[in-house]
């Protein structure tokens, strides 16, 4: 009986946990307002770029391309990368942290793996 009850709560840990992923939703893509211009390819430069999709963050100076993503007891997703700069060879495994804006419902904040803030998006149109 034990054993039951168990798995019911293990089960209903992992459907929270789908649900806390299913929150951050990057079915369509989020940016700000230069990145939301560029969604379908490089149309202007602005040093401000962010671009963030379901498979990649676009910045000015870098692209990343995801890997694993894993939702979060708070709500946010943790995403690992390999990115590749600007004018440099090779790529760098990181990892962001995506969340809910503080400041807008509809937003989500990137944080590098130092907790540096790269900035705030929007879903794009």
């Amino acid at each position: 009986m034990r054993a039951v009850h168990l798995a019911v709560a293990a089960a209903a840990m992992l459907t929270a946990g789908q649900a806390l992923a299913a929150g951050i939703d990057l079915s369509k893509p989020f940016g700000n307002k230069s990145g939301c211009v560029n969604k379908n390819g490089q149309e202007v430069y602005a040093e401000d770029m962010l671009l963030l999709t379901d498979k990649e963050l676009i910045t000015a100076a870098s692209a990343c391309s995801f890997g694993d993503k894993k939702a979060q007891a708070d709500g946010s997703l943790v995403v690992k990368a390999e990115c590749q700069a600007e004018g440099e060879d090779g790529q760098q495994a990181t990892q962001f942290t995506i969340k809910q804006s503080a400041k807008s419902a509809k937003g989500l904040v990137i944080v590098d793996e130092d907790g540096n803030v790269m900035g705030e998006v929007s879903r794009c149109r």
